[in-house]
């Protein structure tokens, strides 16, 4: 089976826990991560990571649960599938 693999990103105001809670709801979700990146810049906190999503059928319940702790800690989460973030991206 070939490895399937999607984007998250997170974007907000720096805050105590961020990357405890984004990563909880990744791993609960039998989602590996493969590599993330992040940063803060000023106040604002930056997070990149690739993430293995071959078992998943859909993304449906993890955007879904990755949007609610969007909401409760007021940052902008996405997930894409790579393909689609990488045509989206092409220079």
């Amino acid at each position: 089976m070939q490895q399937r693999r999607a984007v998250v990103s997170v974007v907000g105001k720096d805050q105590v826990g961020i990357i405890s809670k984004v990563t909880t709801i990744i791993s609960e979700n039998n989602v590996n991560i493969l590599d993330i990146s992040q940063t803060i810049l000023q106040d604002f906190f930056t997070m990149m990571m690739i993430v293995d999503i071959t078992q998943k059928e859909n993304l449906d319940d993890l955007r879904q649960q990755l949007d609610e702790l969007g909401n409760q800690l007021s940052l902008k989460i996405n997930i894409q599938l790579e393909d689609i973030f990488q045509s989206m991206h092409r220079v």
